[in-house]
């Protein structure tokens, strides 16, 4: 499936907006034996892009980066592609219309997004992994650099891609749904690009916001343990 030569067409209910609203869109593309789910986060200056199917767990595509409007059209400056060693793509400019709720895209048929309900959490935004905890002055991966970890979380959902900005080197990502509650931090995955064995894996962690760094502590999917520091992305 070829879902990166699409040609999107964004239908309007109601007045052409100037900013998408905030959140996390599905469409569910159903199959014979498996469902295969379109998911759309977008903030108000990122959007990521993701493809994956359930039941017979398997990853497919993902792109993301930071996104303008322009009159019609969604200009998207790619910051990551899985993709990009077969189509190269670096950049995204599709035509565009929305609503509150819903997006529509178009490729050979039809792909109805609808938004799902809000649930903001402490942790909802954009991190760049900084360094391995606990913090004692040691030297920090940040905006700056070319070689990025990043976690998405927003309404409920959570992605962490890692990719290489100047090369277009992806190296996985992973997503599913989480709660950040009273200290205690939870993911479900539903989908993981290197292994998607470790789908429906359930994983706790415990962590602290210090100032704009998440202290993040627990086991990783492997079992193994881990303290990790990400830094808020603006």
């Amino acid at each position: 499936m070829k879902y990166y030569f699409l040609i999107i067409v964004l239908f309007v209910f109601g007045a052409v907006k100037a900013q998408i609203s905030e959140g996390v869109y599905i469409f569910q593309e159903k199959n014979e034996n498996s469902t295969t789910i379109h998911e759309i986060k977008v903030d108000d200056a990122y959007l990521v892009y993701t493809i994956y199917a359930e039941n017979s767990a398997q990853f497919i595509s993902t792109m993301g980066g930071f996104y303008s409007l322009n009159n019609n059209l969604l200009e998207i400056k790619l910051e990551f592609n899985s993709n990009f060693d077969k189509d190269g793509l670096t950049s995204a400019s599709w035509p565009i219309e929305f609503s509150e709720s819903e997006i529509h895209l178009k490729e050979t048929k039809p792909l109805h997004f609808k938004k799902l309900p809000k649930a903001r959490q402490e942790l909802d935004g954009k991190w760049l992994f900084a360094t391995r905890g606990p913090d004692e002055g040691q030297e920090r991966r940040g905006e700056e650099q070319a070689r990025k970890t990043m976690k998405f979380l927003i309404d409920g959902h959570f992605q962490w891609i890692a990719y290489q900005t100047e090369t277009f080197k992806f190296s996985g990502t992973g997503g599913g749904t989480f709660s950040s509650k009273d200290g205690i931090y939870k993911e479900e995955i539903n989908f993981f690009s290197r292994d998607n064995n470790r789908v429906g894996a359930t994983l706790e962690f415990t962590y602290e916001v210090k100032g704009s760094d998440w202290h993040h502590k627990g086991k990783n999917s492997k079992g193994e343990p881990m303290y990790e520091i990400w830094s808020r992305r603006e």
